[in-house]
């Protein structure tokens, strides 16, 4: 059977996209504005950037291009699109002009520097603001995230639950495996994206337990697929009393109901069972219950994958369960059971993430949702979409807040870096300009600044990239595990002081001595 085509229509990744009226009211009034001024064919060039770093850092990951290629790619007003602008546009309409949307495609337009007929590059707008600002500031929060945590921990999204929306979702879920992290919960984003999913159990699942539950076929045969089946439930139980005696508890004690969730469990997962430990008590009930199944399962040759801790204190009692597992590993002569993953949940923000890093916290796994997926230190990257030409000619956006100027004409931007591949600073020129030359001397205008500066740069690279022209690919999307290596290797060129979450040096840019001189000029012809 073939596979359907990127782009199409069949794709999983098509039917996902973004819809042509996801966007503001006011593009469709200006694109019949532009239309009734004869003006909607005019080619006319945008620009999508940010103004400012997210969460007081120094840099920010772009992110979004697969999502805004599929959009591109798929963007058509049907008929049921075009009848319901009609309904919510003038009346008196003309029609030539709907007839006009219906023939509407992005056939001519490059990303995410966007270039093309007027009418079609304005409806554009918000979509395209959509669909990368979110994604770039959760991918960004991400890679707080892994920089707090360090490259050794395994970290985990698990926001689904507490994102806004299914889309919200998806997205984060996609790009904050983007950003660093190693995995998520969301199942959707497995199928649709290619993102490694991981999961195992939840308190309801253990609780749901009142231990006089009997497993239909409690038998299961060693690991090797050699020598007779065993009965779980009956090697558990033997193993408890020893586990008990070997941690000073009654054999009572620890809670009936769990175990028989966690021998359930390990009889559907016997390679992969993890124990949740704080359905009850973690050392009275969840450690030496998830003893017992762990070692039941080890005389028949295979091994727990990892405990994980939900509530109190994470950081001392994984180093408390850390403990308990040397010093069981030790007196039943098992010394894989020691070094089995730590898993924790709960709520982690960077403050505790910070706390769960460090060498003796004894975590390998950190499970992160709300603070990841809703970014509540600030929740809207501020991106921006605004035109900088029409018909060849420079536009610049004056205002009385200086923030919001924008830089004129279509540009190129150059990444400059050191002999030891570090980052010297971001270079804006105009397009028309040639590029910079590693080895050669430049003077540039650092942002702000009052005076040239001189860089000699050992290597140039180009930040911008043509991915669609004339509706069609250049050449294929990277996939996202491709992408995700390029994004840690783009941060191991930042400084130390610019991977500082707080107060860091801000990686610079600068504009060319012609950009400058463009926005000098436009600056003196504006009327005072």
């Amino acid at each position: 059977m073939a596979a359907a085509a990127p782009g199409s229509e069949l794709d999983p990744e098509c039917r996902a996209a973004a819809r042509p009226l996801l966007t503001d009211l006011y593009q469709a009034t200006m694109a019949l504005g532009y239309w009734r001024a004869g003006r909607a064919r005019e080619v006319a060039e945008f620009e999508l950037f940010f103004r400012r770093c997210p969460f007081g850092g120094a840099f920010t990951l772009a992110a979004g291009l697969r999502d805004c290629v599929r959009f591109l790619r798929t963007f058509r007003l049907r008929d049921a699109d075009v009848q319901f602008l009609a309904s919510v546009l003038p009346p008196d309409t003309e029609p030539a002009f709907f007839e006009h949307l219906r023939a509407l495609d992005c056939s001519e337009v490059p990303l995410l520097q966007v270039s093309g007929p007027l009418l079609v590059v304005q409806l554009l707008e918000t979509p395209l603001l959509c669909l990368v600002s979110y994604a770039s500031l959760v991918a960004t929060n991400a890679a707080r995230l892994r920089l707090i945590a360090g490259p050794k921990k395994r970290l985990l999204e698990m926001g689904l639950r507490r994102a806004q929306g299914p889309d919200g979702g998806l997205t984060a879920s996609t790009y904050s495996y983007l950003g660093g992290f190693d995995a998520t919960s969301n199942v959707l984003a497995g199928q649709l994206r290619g993102v490694p999913v991981a999961g195992t159990l939840a308190h309801s699942f253990v609780t749901s337990f009142a231990g006089t539950e009997v497993p239909p076929d409690p038998m299961l045969a060693p690991a090797t697929g050699e020598g007779p089946r065993v009965d779980l439930t009956v090697q558990v139980e033997v193993w408890l009393e020893r586990v008990c005696t070997h941690l000073g508890l009654g054999v009572q004690e620890p809670h009936r109901g769990e175990r028989a969730a966690f021998v359930a469990y390990a009889l559907a997962f016997p390679r992969a069972f993890q124990g949740l430990l704080d359905s009850y008590c973690v050392q009275r009930s969840g450690l030496p219950n998830f003893l017992a199944v762990a070692l039941a399962l080890g005389t028949l040759g295979y091994r727990a994958s990892g405990v994980r801790l939900d509530s109190g204190d994470l950081l001392q009692q994984a180093q408390e369960v850390r403990g308990v597992l040397r010093a069981t590993a030790a007196q039943f002569q098992v010394p894989w059971l020691e070094s089995i993953p730590i898993a924790v949940s709960n709520n982690i923000d960077e403050e505790e993430l910070a706390r769960l890093a460090q060498e003796d916290s004894e975590v390998d796994v950190i499970g992160i949702g709300t603070s990841l997926v809703t970014c509540p230190q600030q929740p809207s990257l501020g991106c921006v979409y605004k035109l900088v030409a029409v018909g060849g000619q420079p536009r610049m956006k004056l205002t009385e807040d200086a923030e919001k100027l924008t830089l004129p004409g279509a540009k190129a931007a150059f990444r400059l870096l050191s002999s030891d591949g570090s980052l010297l600073l971001d270079l804006l020129q105009l397009a028309e300009e040639p590029p910079p030359q590693a080895g050669r001397e430049l003077k540039v205008w650092p942002k702000g600044a009052q005076e040239l500066m001189t860089v000699r740069p050992a290597r140039v690279e180009p930040l911008l990239q043509l991915w669609v022209q004339q509706g069609q690919l250049c050449e294929p999307l990277p996939s996202l595990a491709k992408s995700r290596t390029l994004v840690q290797q783009s941060l191991s060129r930042l400084s130390p002081a610019h991977r500082w979450l707080e107060s860091p040096e801000l990686c610079q840019v600068a504009l060319s001595e012609q950009l400058q001189a463009l926005v000098d000029r436009l600056k003196a012809e504006c009327p005072a």
